[in-house]
Order: C-alpha cells, then sequence, then structure tokens
C-alpha cells in the first residue's frame, strides 16, 4: 500500500511524463493530452491483463488507483482551488452585461438539462432493454448536465471565441455546478425514498435546501473575500497576500462543507471578489502579478493531476459490456438536453438579445463535461443502477473531453468566425 506522499508523487511524476511526451509527439491541447495518454495506458494494461493473468504492473497501478478517493479527491480537495484560480481571472464587470443569460442558464437551465436528459434516458432505457428507474435516470441527468469549470477554462485558454461568449461560458460553468450538486443531493434522496418508504422528501425541503445552500454560498464567499481585501490591503507583501489568498479559498471551502452550503458557490465568489475588487484596491503592481502567477501555475498543475487522474481510473471501474448500447445512446441524449437548456432563455427577451447567431452550437460544443460528473457519479449510494449510471457518466465525460474537445476550434471556425469577418 502507497503512502499519501507516494501516490502523489506518482500522479505528478505520470503527469510530467505524459505531459512532456505530449508536448513533444503528440502535441494535444494539454489536458487532452494527459486525459488521452492516461486513458490510453490504463485500456493497454487492461488487454495485457486479460492475455497475461497476475502481470505485476497492472495489478500495482491498480491497487494505487484504488487507494485514491475519487469523490473526496475532487469535491474536497481540487475542485476549491480550481474554481477560485479560475474566478480569479475573470473580469466580472464584463461579466455584468451577461448577468441575465449566465443566471439562467446556470439555475434554470441546469433544472431544465436534468429534466431533458432523465426522461430521455430513462425511455431509451426501456426501449432498449436495460431499464433504469426515473428516479435514478433524472440523477444521471443532474449529475451530467453542469459543464465541468475545470475542462471549460482550460478550453477557453486555447479557443479564439469573442470576448462576450467566452465570459458567458465561463460564468455559466464556474456557478452551475453548486446548483447541479444541490439537484443532485436532492434527486439521489428522492431515488432512495423510492426505494424506502422511511425517506421523505416535500417540495418545501427541496425548496429549503436550494435557497440554503445556494444562497448561503454567495454570502459566506463574499464575507470571506471582503475579509481576505481588507486585510491585504493593509500590507504589501507578495507572499503573504499570496498565503492570504490560499487560505480564503480553503477557508471558504471547509467552512460550508462544515456548514452544508455550497463550497462551490462560495470559492467562485471570493475568487471573482478578490480578482477584481481586491486587485484595483488592495494590490500594488508587484503584488498583483506574483499572486496571478502563482494561482495561474497551481491550475495547471492541479488540471493535469485531474485529467490523468480521469484517464486513470478506468482501471478501476467495473464496465458492462450490456451497458454499451446505452453507453452510446448518452452521447446524443446529453447534447440534447444542452441544446434544450440553451435554447429556453430566448423565450425571454431581456437574455434573447444577448444571443447572437451561432452562439448555441458553440456553447452546446464547448460545454464540456469532466471531473466533477464522475465524482458525482462515484460518490452515489449503492443501487443496483450505480454501475449503469457510473457507466454512462464516463462515456458522456470521455466523449466530451475527447471528440468535443478536439472539434470546437471547427465549430467556432464555421459558425462564428464568419459573422465576425
Amino acid at each position: 500500500m502507497l503512502s499519501l506522499f507516494e501516490l502523489g508523487t506518482l500522479l505528478l511524476t505520470l503527469s510530467a511524463a505524459f505531459g512532456w511526451m505530449n508536448a513533444r509527439w503528440l502535441k494535444l491541447p494539454h489536458t487532452i493530452g494527459l486525459l488521452m495518454m492516461g486513458l490510453g495506458s490504463s485500456l493497454v494494461l487492461l488487454a495485457l491483463e486479460a492475455v497475461i493473468p497476475g502481470l505485476a504492473i497492472t495489478h500495482t497501478l491498480q491497487a494505487a488507483v484504488a487507494q485514491i478517493d475519487f469523490y473526496n479527491t475532487i469535491m474536497n480537495g481540487l475542485l476549491a482551488f480550481l474554481l477560485f484560480a479560475g474566478a480569479l481571472h475573470v473580469d466580472f464587470e464584463k461579466m455584468k452585461d451577461q448577468k441575465w443569460a449566465i443566471t439562467f442558464m446556470a439555475t434554470v437551465g441546469v433544472v431544465i438539462s436534468t429534466v431533458v436528459i432523465g426522461y430521455s434516458l430513462w425511455w431509451v432505457a426501456e426501449l432498449i432493454g436495460t431499464p433504469v428507474p426515473l428516479p435514478w435516470a433524472l440523477v444521471f441527468g443532474a449529475l451530467i448536465s453542469p459543464t465541468d469549470p475545470v475542462a471549460v477554462l482550460s478550453l477557453l485558454k486555447t479557443a479564439n471565441v469573442p470576448e462576450s461568449l467566452k465570459l458567458r461560458i465561463a460564468g455559466e460553468s464556474l456557478f452551475n455546478d453548486g446548483v447541479a450538486v444541490v439537484a443532485f443531493t436532492v434527486l439521489v434522496a428522492f431515488a432512495v425514498g423510492a426505494e424506502d418508504a422511511h425517506v421523505t422528501l416535500g417540495p418545501w425541503n427541496v425548496a429549503e435546501l436550494f435557497l440554503y445552500e445556494g444562497g448561503g454560498g454567495v454570502v459566506m464567499g463574499f464575507l470571506t473575500g471582503v475579509l481576505a481585501v481588507r486585510a491585504m490591503a493593509a500590507i504589501d507583501e507578495p507572499v503573504v497576500e499570496v498565503l492570504i489568498s490560499i487560505a480564503a479559498c480553503a477557508l471558504t471551502y471547509a467552512l460550508c462543507t462544515r456548514m452544508h452550503i455550497s463550497g462551490p458557490i462560495a470559492v467562485v465568489v471570493t475568487g471573482l471578489f478578490i480578482g477584481n475588487r481586491g486587485s484595483r484596491v488592495a494590490m500594488s503592481d508587484r503584488v498583483r502579478e506574483y499572486l496571478f502567477s502563482f494561482w495561474e501555475v497551481v491550475d495547471e498543475v492541479l488540471n493535469s493531476v485531474l485529467f490523468l487522474l480521469i484517464g486513470l481510473e478506468v482501471l478501476v471501474l467495473n464496465f458492462d459490456l450490456s451497458h454499451a448500447w446505452l453507453m452510446l445512446a448518452s452521447v446524443p441524449l446529453a447534447l440534447a438536453g444542452r441544446v434544450v437548456s440553451l435554447a429556453s432563455p430566448l423565450v425571454l427577451r431581456r437574455v434573447r438579445r444577448s444571443f447572437t447567431p451561432g452562439v448555441i452550437p458553440v456553447m452546446t460544443w464547448g460545454g464540456l463535461r469532466g471531473g466533477v460528473s464522475v465524482a458525482l457519479a462515484l460518490s452515489l449510494p449503492f443501487s443496483e443502477f450505480k454501475d449503469e449510471i457510473l457507466s454512462v457518466t464516463y462515456a458522456v465525460v470521455i466523449f466530451s473531453i475527447v471528440v468535443q474537445g478536439l472539434t470546437v476550434r471547427y465549430v467556432i471556425e464555421r459558425t462564428i468566425a464568419p459573422k465576425l469577418l
């Protein structure tokens, strides 16, 4: 059994080695290259294990990956720092012009997508003979609906899209995580309740949960952001101010976890406040350069580890061939849910004015799913449908990151670019 230090060393070494090979030969976008190499290595090792049972290297790596609690690593570790780093670099003043579209897509849009994908999966599963009860199908809809901020923000660094569209995609991906986690929590309780008569969940409970978790996250993020900015304004020490930003991020998420309010929403608010208000009134040019450079490095390193983990996790997952057709069907279903959720704001005049032709295809294809969806699927309580949901989740995530991630530039060139000429 590897120690925590040895596990961290293994992941960092593999990230560095695969990153070097990708930069040297494959020349794919860094995170996508890491995921593909991790996934390819996993599949090769599994194939070797099938041919040569008892292969030592396969068992060793499987044992190492099995030690990693993917859910806690993502949801109670990497996600806080990745969301904070992403929010820190977003210009809030420019985002204000997109506030209605972002708010609608990150809230109502998630709910619409959850319902569309959930009901579609339930119907298709019945049709192909691998039934999934409606409550569990809706759980899948909730965990796969949010665009993953890590994957999306990584994509936006390399894609040439208009600034307004970039801000809308980034804003949605940063905020819809928190909403989706609350929806996921509610629907899991409902699904468990459908199997256990002792568990009940009424509409008031749902409304209270959304208000408490979401609203509480906003308030907590604002308070810790204000405290951090005031502390930074009193000094001019780059190292200390970087430490304050790290503490603000970690403390915000830890307090939210303890109080059962939305940590993802809270750290996004904290990051936006420090990155915008703090950078203007509390940081000298030297501190600003130091702090933003530090978080950019943190973002890149944690991104590398996360995408590598998604690829390596295949080593310890149990895929059933009977789920293959549902896995194939889940990809277009997820895309259809995304299209409907994006088109729905067009009924509102104030939101419709901010949508230009070509935006929906780009946001649909650029709405990548990633580690958050996998982490939520792995956190599901034991059920006869857990492996099925995990299989379809992985199918959508891999297709999203690899296929959509590698081809979104082509979609942009065919839809947005001609309209800018």
